[in-house]
């Protein structure tokens, strides 16, 4: 029995090419046939939303492959079912942009359900359509938000308010031309307290972006929205707080009455409304003149931060970042709440850091000893780190309270007994600083450090140890002895380290001369010939030039008397603090930075000016700072700038003009012609810039000429007989004292003569 072959072949028909697996394409194939399956009986339309449910869970995966339903996507959305909308218009959101051609054709089906009776779907519809950027939409939308913003219904009219930011994000120049920005105004007179609330955030956002438009808020209208703060939901009662921001106090009662009356928002479950309602309270405070009401409304911001200590560890953290900021501008707000701020076992360890820096800045007399016990717990905990921020928390305590310094030494020194290798190594460095502050004082210490040397194996512990023993040299017998050991390793040590060794080593030699001769010249030696750091190059000539000329000058200036360390260096300058208390609840506070550091497009916020305002008074910021801080420029010629040359002809910079004297006087065109007198004579100034740089080369030339370097037989910086030679001459192999018999002097001379052609200085 044969058959026919022919007859076993069946002729399936080629899918078209899509571009798609063929896996994928019966995907897409199968979803599509479920999507349009479905009985009559199917009332509920169950098919349809159980395939809709999956087209949707793929595109959540990013499977751009649902884009090939979006025809069929189309025509069910002329389906009366609000649960199939969304769906469908969550599809339309996500792929529009794809496929505009396609889109377009949803535009009827959208405007079609802006007149449902449902306000439920004309709200979806519309937040639909102002998703969508594309030029089509966009511009069939302006029409219908006009129209729903008049709608009977408030949701639908806060839903309208919404989308008039969203078209103004799309096309901003098609916003402004139309009266939309003149309808969102209205709406502000809403009888709905939601309805207001989303049309101010609806301003508020269009101002963040925009430079044509001025947000003002008069005091009427700020008292009417503080009106229905308590008839708004949390996220309405925010975007009003933020609001509130925009208005400015023309008399000190209007801000303290607006105070008063948002205080109860500080008691809000919400921490955003309460950080919020904190904002504000700051801003006003600005405009208040009353002292006494300022110390009342500081001690009411108090309990809503420490509340907020009960929440997670992330609003925690927010909170304390937020008080960190608060408490540099407003003292008063925490100051008798320090133990809320100790540590729990189960705290973070972000959060543990920033308690810590906030006990740090509640501490003072009255709570020094309970602060004291608290750190000692902290300093014997397990997390490394934790322990060492503890441990420099004690250093800092002791040069911000000075009556409490010794207990914490004492307490510093009981740590270092325990001879952890880590806690040594920060109560060195903070012991470093502790003898800055206090010169002549704890001195008797130094031999305990001393014990410990082999403990330390950080960069900043060794240079910490090592600049003590250069400082204290001459109160160190074995300081020598001490370097030495230091100095066995100094190739390799870190750049941090090879300087203080350098200083010190300089420090010993002129306390201790004859300790210092043999390892001075050693040292400059390594840090002129074998480094390739040019800091470290450079300090080592600066120190030989220094030691060879004049001893004494040398002295002053390297054993000179030090600027007064503070433990206040963490704070904010007077201005990022003024604008980072107008930001209070942001992602900015989270960084202690500007806000447009951390968000580009943001608006600077600023006080504006107001007969009520009050000048801030950074009198106590100032304090904190150095006494008579120098700056680069003043060091060198008496804290004459350093662009002013003695031997320049003309380069002693004009004095500024007196625009004190010309504002009293009223005498405006006088001050015009000062001014172009001075900026006259800074560019002819920065003309003579060259010849007063080949003044200075002359010069120097001449004093190299008169030191006879180059001269055989000199030592490094010419004789004694020159007038260079008293006390120690540092050469290039030795030092030594000119004059004075035996080995060291006539091996310094024999080193002078030998090395003197080969001198870097040269």
């Amino acid at each position: 029995m044969l058959m026919n072959t022919a007859t076993m072949f069946v002729a399936f028909p080629i899918p078209p090419n899509t571009g798609l697996p063929l896996t994928r394409q019966g995907k897409v194939a199968e979803l599509r046939l479920e999507l349009n399956s479905g009985s009559k009986k199917d009332k509920n339309f169950t098919q349809k939303k159980i395939a809709l449910k999956k087209i949707v869970a793929n595109m959540t995966m990013s499977n751009n492959d649902m884009v090939g339903l979006f025809p069929d996507i189309v025509a069910c959305m002329a389906i009366q079912s609000l649960e199939i909308k969304k769906m469908c218009f969550l599809y339309l959101v996500n792929y529009a942009r794809m496929r505009p051609d396609i889109a377009v054709k949803a535009i009827p089906v959208l405007e079609h359900d802006m007149e449902d009776p449902n306000p439920l779907v004309r709200a979806l519809a519309l937040r639909t359509m102002s998703y969508i950027h594309v030029r089509e939409f966009v511009e069939a939308t302006v029409p219908l938000v006009k129209h729903l913003l008049r709608d009977i219904d408030p949701y639908v009219r806060k839903t309208a308010a919404f989308c008039v930011a969203k078209l103004y994000d799309h096309d901003r120049h098609m916003v402004e031309a139309s009266d939309l920005i003149d309808r969102l105004n209205n709406l502000l007179r809403d009888d709905n307290p939601t309805v207001v609330a989303s049309a101010l955030a609806s301003l508020m956002d269009i101002w963040e972006r925009s430079d044509a438009i001025k947000l003002t808020i008069d005091y009427s209208n700020a008292s009417k929205m503080v009106a229905i703060l308590a008839d708004c939901s949390e996220w309405g009662q925010t975007y009003i707080l933020e609001a509130l921001m925009s208005y400015v106090p023309q008399e000190s009662g209007e801000a303290l009455l607006l105070a008063e009356r948002i205080a109860p928002r500080l008691s809000h479950s919400n921490s955003s409304v309460v950080l919020t309602c904190i904002r504000v309270i700051l801003y006003l405070m600005n405009y208040i003149s009353d002292q006494k009401q300022i110390s009342a409304l500081c001690r009411k911001l108090s309990p809503p931060l420490v509340t907020l200590l009960a929440k997670g560890p992330e609003v925690q953290y927010l909170a304390l970042r937020n008080a960190l900021l608060i408490l540099q501008r407003r003292p008063e707000v925490l100051r008798n709440d320090i133990r809320v701020f100790f540590c729990k076992y189960n705290d973070p360890i972000y959060v543990k850091v920033t308690k810590l820096e906030l006990i740090f800045m509640l501490a003072n007399e009255k709570n020094i000893d309970e602060v004291l016990t608290e750190l000692r717990e902290y300093a014997t905990e397990i997390d490394v780190h934790f322990v060492r921020k503890a441990v420099r928390a004690i250093g800092k305590l002791a040069i911000k309270i000075e009556p409490a310094a010794k207990r914490c030494i004492n307490l510093l020194l009981e740590l270092v007994s325990t001879k952890v290798t880590y806690i040594v190594q920060e109560a060195t460095v903070v012991i470093r600083n502790i003898f800055r502050k206090y010169p002549n004082q704890y001195e008797s210490i130094i031999g305990t450090l001393c014990e410990h040397l082999d403990s330390l194996d950080e960069p900043e512990a060794k240079a910490a140890m090592v600049w003590v023993i250069g400082q204290y040299a001459s109160r160190i017998e074995n300081s020598d002895a001490l370097l030495e050991d230091f100095l066995y390793s100094f190739a390799e040590e870190p750049v941090e380290v090879q300087l203080a060794l350098l200083t010190a080593t300089v420090k010993l030699f002129i306390q201790r001369p004859t300790k210092g001769q043999e390892l001075v010249p050693k040292v400059l030696k390594w840090a002129t010939e074998e480094t390739d750091n040019p800091d470290l190059r450079d300090r080592a000539y600066m120190y030989w030039r220094l030691l060879s000329t004049d001893m004494e000058s040398a002295k002053r200036i390297v054993m000179g008397e030090k600027p007064a360390i503070t433990a206040e260096s963490e704070r904010l300058d007077p201005v990022t603090l003024e604008e980072m208390c107008l930001n209070v609840g942001t992602l900015a506070t989270v960084y202690l930075k500007p806000v447009q550091t951390v968000f580009r497009s943001a608006r600077p916020r600023k006080l504006h000016d107001s007969p009520c305002l009050q000048k801030p008074d950074y009198a106590e910021y100032n304090n904190t700072q150095l006494p008579n801080p120098k700056t680069l420029s003043q060091f060198g010629h008496g804290q004459q700038p350093s662009d002013f040359d003695p031997r320049v002809p003309g380069s002693r910079p004009a004095p500024p003009p007196n625009t004190n004297a010309h504002q009293s006087q009223g005498n405006l065109a006088q001050a015009v012609h000062d001014a172009d007198a001075y900026f006259t004579q800074q560019a002819n100034q920065q003309a003579s810039q060259q010849a007063a740089v080949n003044d200075a080369d002359d010069y120097f030339a001449q004093q190299m000429r008169q030191m006879q370097i180059q001269q055989p037989g000199d030592s490094f910086g010419g004789d004694a007989g020159h007038g260079y030679g008293q006390g120690y001459v540092v050469s290039q192999s030795s030092a030594y004292q000119p004059g004075m018999g035996g080995m060291g002097g006539m091996g310094g001379m024999n080193g002078g003569m030998n090395g003197a052609q080969g001198d870097l200085l040269l």
